[in-house]
């Protein structure tokens, strides 16, 4: 029985099963092994041939390099206070957020939907609610969308949720099934685990029955009418189904142009394999009249013929000439649609050297590239806020952490490869030194900070005063 139909009996009912085999279609192309494409027969006329075509393996080099630029280690989370800045960077570091947030917005771009779901550990819980003040820290939880079952949502945002695991205890495999639901408008938790036999999800077992679930409640009555899960998925509509609030893959509407990718692909290692030179030769001119063989049995370039011919050369060469501009331009060509489709614009990758390469290059901001970064930070900057929130809040209620919920929160992209970067920096220096913008402008801008602090970090003009004193003597 799997996670559908349990959610089924429990009174839930979530999207239809059919789109979580589109799911596996396109984690079999990040994977780069596609049944009956990858692996496939031809006959030869004698028989049927087991063949394994060579690919490029787009489907992994497109979400990571989605990953890439949009969360990369130039991005900065910026709280206005001290206090609540240190405690999501301590956080964050607990959970090794700046790599598993970096792989999950590529698998995100790869599989179309993940989350991220905060808990406390070590806190005690009962029924009516957790203790406040008792929990040791925060732990992430990073679920891609085979574990994620929506359960309501409106507009696209997935307000009531339930994720599913995979653990394994004394040897023994559980599925660990969490359900975010609301109950008279607040936010109840509720946590079961299943056997599994067979395979599938079987009979229930009590939490304590369970080592590590004896302290986790069977339901935990949060007190909050905000979500604690966040969703993130790239800036796509979903064209399988608008009725479903989960994202899809950057290249769902690719498939036929990776297929192109790898096919010529496969074309241009080929030709290495069946062009490589050879030399015919007949059995009579294989050894001398001595019996001492004329060339080495091993080596490769020479091929003795079942029988002797009449006709022909004693020794035949064979050098065929290999197409590899051809392959080139038609990788290349395959390169630039499949870049197209999926937002890069065209002449994204380079293929050279029986590789592919990232172009060299930085974008105006009227490219298609810089207007599909914007699109999917718009969603990418949502999840990073609330995310936030949610730990701040978690802090307060399970950790006293005395943090405020409602502190202002920027998140700066990484824009260095943006072509206006510096001319926008050198036209605002020009402003400043003219005395058109103001100095904590100028600061705030550069350095992501609030006007407060931009303010407070300048420094004060008797200490500007004291500085040149002291240069002049």
């Amino acid at each position: 029985m799997n996670i559908t139909e349990k959610l089924k009996e429990l009174g839930y009912s979530t999207v239809p099963e059919e789109f979580y085999t589109k799911v596996q279609e396109w984690k079999s192309w990040y994977e780069g092994d596609v049944k009956g494409f990858h692996r496939y027969r031809v006959r030869n006329g004698a028989g049927m041939v087991r063949c394994k075509r060579y690919t490029l393996n787009m489907g992994k080099k497109i979400p990571e390099d989605w990953a890439n630029l949009l969360m990369n280690e130039k991005v900065k989370i910026t709280l206005e206070g001290q206090k609540e800045q240190e405690f999501i960077d301590w956080v964050f570091e607990e959970n090794n957020f700046r790599v598993k947030s970096n792989e999950m917005q590529e698998k995100a771009f790869a599989l179309g939907t993940v989350a991220f779901i905060p808990r406390v550990v070590g806190m005690e819980a009962t029924e009516e609610g957790p203790v406040p003040g008792s929990a040791d820290g925060i732990v992430m939880d990073y679920v891609t969308v085979e574990h994620i079952w929506p359960l309501s949502w409106q507009n696209g945002i997935i307000s009531e949720c339930a994720f599913s695991s995979t653990v394994t205890v004394n040897g023994e495999d559980f599925c660990y099934l969490q359900i975010h639901h609301k109950v008279n408008g607040l936010y109840d938790i509720e946590n079961r685990i299943y056997r599994y036999r067979n395979g599938n999800v079987d009979s229930e077992v009590a939490l304590t029955d369970v080592a590590g679930f004896e302290r986790v409640p069977q339901v935990v009555h949060t007190e909050s009418d905000r979500r604690q899960f966040v969703i993130d998925r790239p800036n796509i509509a979903n064209n399988y189904d608008d009725n479903i609030p989960l994202g899809v893959s950057v290249f769902s509407s690719a498939i036929d142009v990776l297929k192109g990718v790898d096919v010529a692909y496969d074309s241009y290692v080929n030709e290495f394999v069946l062009g490589k030179k050879r030399v015919m030769v007949k059995p009579s001119a294989t050894s001398y009249l001595d019996g001492e063989p004329v060339f080495d049995s091993d080596d490769l370039v020479f091929y003795v013929l079942p029988e002797d011919i009449q006709d022909g050369a004693v020794i035949t060469p064979i050098d065929m000439t290999l197409r590899t501009q051809e392959h080139n331009t038609g990788i290349q060509d395959q390169l630039n649609l499949l870049s197209s489709k999926c937002g890069f614009g065209e002449n994204h990758y380079r293929f050279g050297q029986g590789s592919v390469a990232t172009a060299t290059q930085v974008i105006s901001e009227n490219s298609t590239m810089f207007r599909t970064i914007k699109k999917h930070e718009i969603i990418l900057e949502q999840v990073l806020t609330e995310l936030c929130r949610i730990m701040l809040r978690l802090g307060n209620t399970a950790m006293n952490a005395g943090l405020n919920e409602d502190v202002e929160i920027s998140i700066d992209f990484d824009d260095s490869i943006i072509e206006d970067k510096q001319s926008d920096f050198s036209r605002d220096m020009q402003l400043l030194n003219a005395g058109i913008m103001n100095d904590w402008e100028f600061r705030s801008k550069w350095m992501n900070e609030d006007e407060a602090t931009a303010k407070k970090m300048l420094p004060k003009m008797e200490d500007m005063t004291d500085e040149e004193e002291e240069e002049i003597e």
